[in-house]
């Protein structure tokens, strides 16, 4: 918020000033009803004594096992592909019904196989993470070869991914999912007090800002798809929705990045190698059998692996519930708890996606804890966050189009912000432990 905002053209006499003040308080917490958000105050060794000593503890054995398992899963999956045209054969069946069970089959692999590649996307993840058995060899040898299967550099986003989780919601030091700023937005500047918290806003501002900035449900999802498809390679390679203080050409396969430091110079090589390898692997698959081949049994699953990659981490560290704070407000333990869980389709987010959805707070209290430990580790920190704890349990995919409409800024100069929609609103207020409001003094006396 520009500085004018806080000032006072003249001097009214300081009765008069306390008087306003209070007015303006009693205004506030009458229209914060409901929405208070509590600033959480806990240490790190409080959330991690809530949690079961033996969640903690790692086994290369049964971590194997689920790559197994999704492993075995994708190569059945990729055994009935080969196989579609020659099954439907047997039936007889006349052009059409044969092309449009072609289409269904084909389509059916696609989208399964696009998951199974997914909970092979997020083993890796937890590679990086050193949760997949306590020997760091182990942990990055399978890391890379998985993750260089899909296509992901794995030192280069296992760098930048300790950096995500070492400043969760830090609005100046995350690596991704960063919130624009009302300025960042071009969003006409505050004229009303109640703007600043995002309540008592009158109909008429917010009439005025859902003109300025305002899109059409079918602009919502043109939106929606081009994030999908192009959200993920764009972070990779130009840092989509990551800092914009970061220069020019920052991405995750320069050793000289701002992301990385100089002792990571041939872990970023190796991570380049990996993808050069599958990159190339492709490109004989293709010039050997078909291109369309390759991308119907590869290709079209990796976009789905991307589509999913990019729908669950924007869905775990984005809704108008969860505060972002700033240097002065920001905490590791904070940071971990402005993180929320979700419910992915049913049993598919626990069986074919290990839980990554489903665990996703207790994952940024330790991010070593196992995902099969994470889910009585959840239960143990719920038990002790109370409301501190964020959880829904609505269809993620309702949520991602209602978070990506609602979800539009924040305030420039706010300790603990949250997102505001189109209308100027927030759905939640910081307030302190005592039940003061936070980054309410706020003062437009005759600074228009």
């Amino acid at each position: 918020m520009s500085s004018t905002l806080r000032q006072r053209q003249t001097s009214p006499p300081a009765g008069q000033v306390e008087k306003d003040q209070l007015i303006r308080e009693a205004a506030d917490k009458e229209a914060t009803q409901g929405k208070e958000f509590v600033v959480p105050n806990f240490t790190v060794k409080q959330l991690l004594d809530a949690i079961p000593a033996h969640c903690f503890h790692r086994s290369a054995l049964k971590s194997s096992q689920y790559v197994v398992q999704d492993v075995v899963a994708l190569a059945a999956l990729v055994y009935g592909a080969y196989h579609i045209e020659s099954f439907l054969d047997r039936f007889g069946l006349s052009p059409i019904a044969y092309q449009a069970a072609r289409v269904t089959l084909y389509s059916a692999y696609v989208f399964t196989a696009g998951l199974f590649g997914t909970g092979i996307w997020i083993i890796a993840h937890e590679a990086g993470h050193q949760a997949y058995s306590s020997s760091k060899t182990i942990n990055d040898a399978v890391g890379w070869v998985l993750h260089s299967f899909v296509l992901v550099p794995y030192h280069s986003w296992r760098i930048s991914h300790a950096r995500h989780h070492a400043a969760t919601n830090h609005l100046t030091r995350d690596e991704v999912h960063v919130p624009r700023t009302r300025s960042q937005r071009g969003i006409p500047e505050i004229k009303e007090e109640g703007e600043f918290l995002g309540v008592n806003v009158s109909e008429k501002r917010q009439s005025e800002l859902r003109d300025a900035i305002d899109e059409s449900p079918l602009g919502t999802l043109w939106n929606l798809f081009l994030h999908q498809v192009f959200g993920w390679p764009l972070y990779l390679f130009r840092n989509a929705s990551g800092q914009l203080h970061y220069p020019a050409g920052t991405n995750h396969f320069t050793p000289s990045s701002i992301i990385f430091k100089a002792n990571h110079y041939w872990q970023i090589i190796w991570s380049d190698i990996g993808l050069v390898i599958v990159v190339a692997a492709l490109a004989y698959w293709s010039y050997q059998r078909s291109f369309r081949e390759m991308m119907v049994i590869y290709g079209l699953p990796y976009l789905f692996v991307n589509h999913w990659l990019v729908f669950i981490t924007y869905l775990q560290h984005t809704d108008p519930v969860l505060p972002h704070y700033t240097a002065e407000k920001w905490t590791f333990p904070r940071g971990a708890l402005a993180t929320i869980d979700r419910t992915f389709l049913g049993p598919i987010g626990k069986h074919v996606l290990h839980g990554i959805c489903e665990t996703h707070v207790v994952h940024h209290t330790s991010s070593k804890i196992p995902h099969y430990n994470a889910w009585e580790a959840t239960d143990a920190l719920k038990a002790f966050l109370g409301p501190a704890y964020h959880k829904s349990d609505e269809n993620m995919l309702v949520s991602f189009y209602k978070v990506y409409r609602d979800c539009r800024y924040v305030e420039d100069n706010q300790d603990v912000a949250f997102y505001k929609n189109s209308s100027g609103l927030a759905a939640k207020v910081a307030v302190e432990e005592g039940g003061n409001i936070s980054d309410s003094g706020i003062d437009m006396t005759e600074s228009k």
